[in-house]
């Protein structure tokens, strides 16, 4: 069997990055929430942290700064909670970036998909 990134991650560490927390606010963000940094990183913050501030530069959504730092997603959510509530980020709903707070309907999406599929 080969071993994966994760499978390299032992539950200890694991433990240390979340200071022992098992859970998130699941309400606070989902796997597309977009994150931005809204400051820098300072000397003596976690590693971890100091990774995500420095690449949320741009904004980034929850799945793709679990694939970069290679952590679970559940792990990040602890992490971006931690520099939501001191204030370095920002999260960026889905459902609030368009006026109105609306998505597009499942037929509107159907037809942009079946548009792509016909370029």
């Amino acid at each position: 069997m080969i071993r994966g990134p994760l499978d390299k991650e032992g539950p200890d560490r694991l433990y240390t990055v979340t200071g022992g927390r098992s859970r998130a606010d699941e309400s606070r963000f989902d796997m597309v929430t977009l994150i931005v940094s809204e400051s820098d990183p300072t000397p003596g913050m976690q590693s971890e942290h100091v990774k995500i501030l420095r690449m949320c530069r741009r904004p980034l959504s929850v799945v793709e700064i679990s694939s970069y730092l290679e952590l679970p997603v559940s792990v990040v959510k602890i992490l971006l909670c931690d520099l939501l509530d001191t204030g370095r980020i920002t999260a960026r709903h889905p459902h609030t970036a368009r006026p109105g707070g609306r998505l597009p309907g499942p037929e509107t999406l159907k037809k942009v998909l079946v548009a792509l599929q016909n370029l």
